[in-house]
């Protein structure tokens, strides 16, 4: 199923409500995509918003990882490749309950997390003037 916003960078409320309505049910794992500068972390700082959480959402490029309200985790992989991912021991952080944002994802890391049977989800951001194009691919 695939599904497409066109929104302004910070007005993403018919978004995250897709997203939430989408999320609840099960675990899910959300790749996020897009260069630079698209939103991806803006993404996930208003999806914690939408949810009436007020944890501090920043990029965790350098941390590799960051957890909110318990349940919410958030990965950047861009200064990691695949097996330095895989040999910190991050693929084992997927078994927790919960939502994972994971900014950078690339193909590969989707079919395998895929082949462990995981529930992922693919959301490109296409940055686009003022406005970011949002394709989800569920």
């Amino acid at each position: 199923m695939q599904k497409t916003f066109e929104l302004e960078l910070n007005k993403l409320e018919e978004l995250t409500t897709y997203l939430i309505e989408l999320l609840k049910d099960d675990n899910y794992i959300v790749i996020l995509r897009g260069d630079l500068a698209s939103g991806k972390t803006t993404l996930v700082k208003n999806y914690l918003k939408a949810l009436n959480l007020d944890d501090l959402v920043t990029s965790p490029t350098f941390s590799l990882q960051a957890i909110y309200s318990e349940n919410i985790f958030h990965y950047d992989v861009y200064n990691k490749t695949l097996n330095e991912f895989i040999s910190l021991g991050m693929l084992e952080e997927f078994e927790k309950d919960g939502t994972h944002f994971i900014e950078w994802g690339d193909e590969k890391l989707e079919e395998i997390l895929k082949d462990y049977g995981y529930n992922v989800i693919l959301i490109e951001i296409e940055k686009k003037d003022n406005k970011r194009l949002y394709k989800i691919n569920a």
